[in-house]
Parts: structure tokens; C-alpha cells; sequence
């Protein structure tokens, strides 16, 4: 081989992976959830997205690593233009068939063991946390009901089974979960859906005690994960569903290797998972509820405490953890806090090291996005703070901050049309700051799960993402921002539920927030909010108040009366 790519992946090619897939974090220093590394003979070169831009700057070595926006310069075009013709090896269960295509000027080869893995002596083991059963009451239908309407697909389709890569697509149709990754409550497995509804989970099956194994009943067959590639060999003349956005290139191999008839068709877990049935969209409220009254109890405090200088933002994200934790619910958070004081707001994906860690200082903002897992929902929410103490926040701030409030609000009551699709949206938020000349460099919304992943597709506000349309159900994130490299950085981040919209001629849908937290109006010019945006702010503020103010013991009830006063 003339050089080798190494993915931010593992097998079931996810956002989160666990300590033994973090192999171009262990080559390369960098940590970012979105990334891959080209190792040549001469030099090595990461790519990553807006997101991570200077997160890799500061976490790379520079004599060693080359960095790319893996955007405007994806890995295809660099080595197109830079190295053509080279032998380029891959680890093929770590990529998709779609993704590899787009390297045609090098040849890639396949490798059946991955060189990272051969010299990273270290490496940890494959997590093996058991796996659990997630009760009726929150999951809303049966797995049983789940298992008959995929498999009903499949047989509409003409299709004798669907490989799932995806851990996701198991915990949904099984109403399983897990704790194998650190803040996505999954069982990592591998199945194989039958068009009769039977099921072949493929992981340790150490994992799954009595009680959990009598849960998923007799139509649902455990076998160890080095048992897939005889069950692939199994399916030869059969017709089976891949999803190619999901599916590692190795399982596509296999599949035709042993001469069965590959279809590219999405997962059939995926619609169904994301649009929340009426449970899962009542546990999302009570979830809501109860993630409002932790944070506001936070910002009570650090209204208090950030004033007198001396917090850090790991001593600040530690705290809103705690008062988290105080929740019987609780689960953990749904991603490592990001809290970043002044010029660390600006990095997006910032997270605090015992090395980056610094004080949060009087007179300057500070950005904490953060959520929970409770059983009934997960949370995401992100507010930009004013530190007081040095006077009033800056003009230039102020400013910036109110036209992120502005996209938001503008987001968030939008009512449009069945059909429409997110990428339709994303440019609502952005129009605020497009018309002073600003943009932020990533998505406005991502999906988010029912006690799985906080980051969950296949709807988005993104001008990248595919036109899914948006359906009664999906929650999503609305979370413009605005970023000064080196100063600060500004978002605002509710969730919304999507809904139908009553009373109108032709069916339309409409957003229900979910998040329940007051907006720091010390970061908004009221100046510059039309009154019906000043009659929203008041509006939800006072909800939040009627809401979250009974939950509060006194002082953060206090708190949150004067955080939520009218404009």
C-alpha cells in the first residue's frame, strides 16, 4: 500500500464510538466526533468539518499532520490533485460502498485486518456493558407490533431480510438499550430482520441475562458477533435490504460473495424511529420538565457564583451535571457538556481538558451546551450567558446575539406545508445574520432520539442534509449561532416537536417547543426585535415561569421570575 485511510468509526459506522474504535483519535490526538486522516509515505493529512476547525489545530501536531476542511477540500479531491494513482488501503468495515466510490483517482484495496489495530498495543477492549430492557411505558408499542410492521416492509418490498449495521435500528425494534457507549444508551449489535419478523442479534451474548432474553422472546436469536459472516453466507439467492448510507462495505461484499441479491433500500427502522409515537412524545415533555428545572437551578447559581470569578468551565459543567443527577431519572448526560468562556465558545464542539480548562472571568459570555438521558426522553439545550461584573456586554455582542435569537424564534413558529423537508428551513434562521453579512459553519437542527442518540437522523435543518420531509413526531434542534475565532461564540439551542397544525385548508405542520429555559436578556436588544418576535419571547417566557417556577424551590423560583420578566 502507498498509504492507508483511517476513519472516526467503527463498525456500525455511527457518530459515537466506543474507547476501542477511537483509532484516529489514538494515530492523530484529534478527538472530534466527525473526521479522517490520510496516512502517505511522506506526510498525513486530516480532514474535518467547520465544527472541529480549531479543535484540530490545537490537538495536532503540525510537523506531522496537514489539516483540510473536509468540505471544501474532500479527501477524494486532495488526493485527486495531490497523489493520483496511488494503492490506497482501507479497513472495509469502517466505510460505506458510497463513500469509497468517490475515490477514483487512486485505487483502493480492501485490507482484511486493520494496521492501526496491529500497532496500538494498548487498545481497549470492546466495551461489554449488559444490556437492558426498555419498558412499554416509555417505548409506547410493543417490539412485537415494531418487528411486524419493518418485516411487512420487507415482504412489500419483495425483500427476504435487511441487515442492520446501525445499533440504533435493534434498539428501536427491540426495545432494547444499553450501556456500551458513554452517553448513548445502545447495546452495540449487529442484526439480521427477516421478512417473517424473526430477528438475528449478533453481539456478546454474555450481555444478555434471563430477564432480558425472555423480553425479546423466542423469535429473536442471539449469536456472537463472530457468527455474522456465516449468517451473510446463509442469506445466498436470498434478497436482502442494505442501507447504503448505514451498511459497511465489508457486509455489501460478503452478501454478493456468497450470491445473494443486494438491495440498496433504507434501513426500515429509520421513519418510524423518528417520529415519535404519543408516548414517546409525552415522555419527551415530562423529560423536558424536569432537564428545565435542573438548568435552572443552575443558571440560578452561576448568576450567583460566575460573578466572583474563580469557576471554571469544568467546574461550571460539573455542577449543571450535579444538579442533573439530582433527578432520579437521570441516566447521564446525552453528550460531554460544552462550555466554553470567551474565546472557547467560539470553537463549536469545545470541550474543557484539565489542560484547556480556564476561568470563567467577570465581563465576558460563556456558552454551555449540554443535555441529559432519562428514560422517557433525551435533551438538548444551549444557552450563551453574560458573565456580569465588568460592566455591560458589548454592543457588537449584544448585536450578534439578538440576530441568533432572531433566526431561532424564527424557526421555531414557522408553520409550512406536508412535504417540506428540513434543508427547506435551514436558510429561516440564517436570514437574520445573512443580512449584516454573517453565517455560522454548521447545520441549524439535527434530530434527536427517545432515549437513544442526541443526534439522530434522517431529518435535519441543513443545507447538507438529504430533503427528508419533516413528519408529525420528529424532534429536532434549532441552534443557530455565530462564531468570532479567537473572541467568542453565540447559540441558542431549543428542541421542537413537530405537530400538526389545526385548522388549516391544506395539511400543514407546526413546531411545539419542548425546551423550557429562559434566553439571557441581557444578550438582547429588544431594538431589534419586531414586535411580534418581543411578543414570542414574552409569550414563552411566561411559560416557562407558569411551567418550570413550581418546580423551583424559592431562590430559583426568584431566579427565574426576574429571568423571565416581559421585555
Amino acid at each position: 500500500m502507498d498509504g492507508l485511510l483511517v476513519p472516526r468509526a467503527d463498525e456500525h459506522l455511527g457518530e459515537y464510538v466506543p474507547p476501542s474504535a477511537e483509532r484516529l483519535a489514538w494515530l492523530s490526538g484529534f478527538t472530534g466526533s466527525a473526521g479522517l486522516g490520510l496516512v502517505l509515505p511522506d506526510r498525513a493529512v486530516l480532514f474535518t468539518d467547520g465544527r472541529y476547525t480549531v479543535q484540530a489545530a490545537q490537538q495536532t501536531d503540525p510537523t506531522l499532520w496537514q489539516r483540510a476542511h473536509i468540505t471544501e477540500t474532500p479527501p477524494h479531491a486532495w488526493l485527486a490533485e495531490h497523489a493520483p494513482g496511488l494503492r490506497i488501503g482501507y479497513d472495509p468495515w469502517l466505510h460505506t460502498e458510497a463513500a469509497l466510490a468517490r475515490f477514483a483517482a487512486v485505487t483502493l484495496v480492501p485490507l482484511a485486518a486493520n494496521p492501526v489495530d496491529a500497532i496500538w498495543h494498548d487498545r481497549p477492549a470492546p466495551p461489554a456493558a449488559p444490556a437492558i430492557a426498555h419498558p412499554l411505558a416509555f417505548a409506547g408499542r410493543p417490539a412485537e407490533e415494531k418487528r411486524a410492521e419493518a418485516a411487512a416492509a420487507l415482504a412489500a418490498a419483495k425483500e427476504d431480510a435487511a441487515v442492520l449495521a446501525d445499533p440504533h435500528a435493534a434498539a428501536w425494534l427491540l426495545n432494547l438499550r444499553g450501556g456500551d457507549l458513554a452517553h448513548t444508551p445502545l447495546c452495540l449489535a449487529m442484526a439480521i430482520l427477516h421478512a417473517d419478523g424473526r430477528v438475528a442479534l449478533f453481539a456478546d451474548p454474555a450481555k444478555f441475562g434471563p430477564e432480558v432474553r425472555a423480553h425479546l422472546g423466542a423469535a429473536v436469536a442471539i449469536a456472537p458477533r463472530a457468527a455474522l459472516p456465516d449468517a451473510l453466507d446463509s442469506l445466498a439467492g436470498r434478497t436482502v435490504r442494505c442501507d447504503p448510507d448505514r451498511t459497511p462495505a465489508a457486509i455489501l461484499a460478503r452478501l454478493r460473495a456468497a450470491g445473494a441479491r443486494v438491495t440498496a433500500n433504507e434501513d426500515p427502522t429509520v421513519l418510524p424511529r423518528a417520529r415519535k409515537n404519543a408516548v414517546e412524545q409525552q415522555g419527551a415533555r415530562a423529560a423536558h420538565r424536569r432537564d428545565a428545572a435542573a438548568m435552572a437551578r443552575f443558571l440560578a447559581w452561576f448568576a450567583a457564583e460566575a460573578p466572583k470569578g474563580g469557576l471554571t468551565e469544568m467546574a461550571a459543567a460539573e455542577r449543571l451535571r450535579a444538579f442533573r443527577a439530582e433527578a432520579p431519572e437521570f441516566r447521564g448526560e446525552s453528550f460531554p457538556a460544552i462550555a466554553g468562556a470567551g474565546e472557547h465558545g467560539a470553537i463549536v464542539h469545545y470541550r474543557a481538558t484539565p489542560d484547556s480548562d480556564r476561568p470563567i472571568r467577570p465581563g465576558e459570555p460563556f456558552l454551555i451546551d449540554s443535555g441529559a438521558q432519562y428514560p422517557d426522553g433525551t435533551t438538548d439545550i444551549t444557552r450563551t450567558l453574560w458573565v456580569e461584573g465588568a460592566g455591560d456586554p458589548p454592543a457588537e455582542l449584544v448585536e450578534r446575539a439578538t440576530r441568533v435569537l432572531k433566526g431561532h424564534l424564527a424557526l421555531a413558529a414557522l408553520r409550512f406545508p406536508e412535504g417540506v423537508a428540513g434543508p427547506h428551513l435551514d436558510a429561516i434562521a440564517r436570514a437574520p445574520l445573512w443580512q449584516a453579512g454573517l453565517d455560522y459553519d454548521h447545520g441549524t437542527g439535527h434530530g434527536v432520539g427517545s432515549f437513544l442518540s442526541v443526534h439522530e437522523g434522517p431529518a435535519a435543518f441543513s443545507r447538507a442534509a438529504k430533503p427528508v420531509p419533516l413528519g408529525e413526531g420528529m424532534i429536532l434542534s434549532d441552534e443557530p449561532g455565530f462564531y468570532e475565532a479567537g473572541r467568542y461564540g453565540i447559540r441558542i439551542e431549543n428542541l421542537l416537536l413537530v405537530r400538526r397544525e389545526p385548522g388549516t385548508a391544506r395539511p400543514f405542520l407546526c413546531f411545539e417547543t419542548l425546551t423550557l429555559v429562559p434566553y439571557d436578556r441581557r444578550l438582547i436588544a429588544p431594538g431589534l426585535l419586531s414586535p411580534a418576535e418581543r411578543a414570542q419571547v414574552d409569550a414563552y417566557h411566561a411559560r416557562v415561569r407558569a411551567e418550570i417556577g413550581p418546580l423551583l424551590d424559592a431562590a430559583a423560583r426568584a431566579w427565574l421570575e426576574a429571568a423571565t420578566a416581559p421585555l
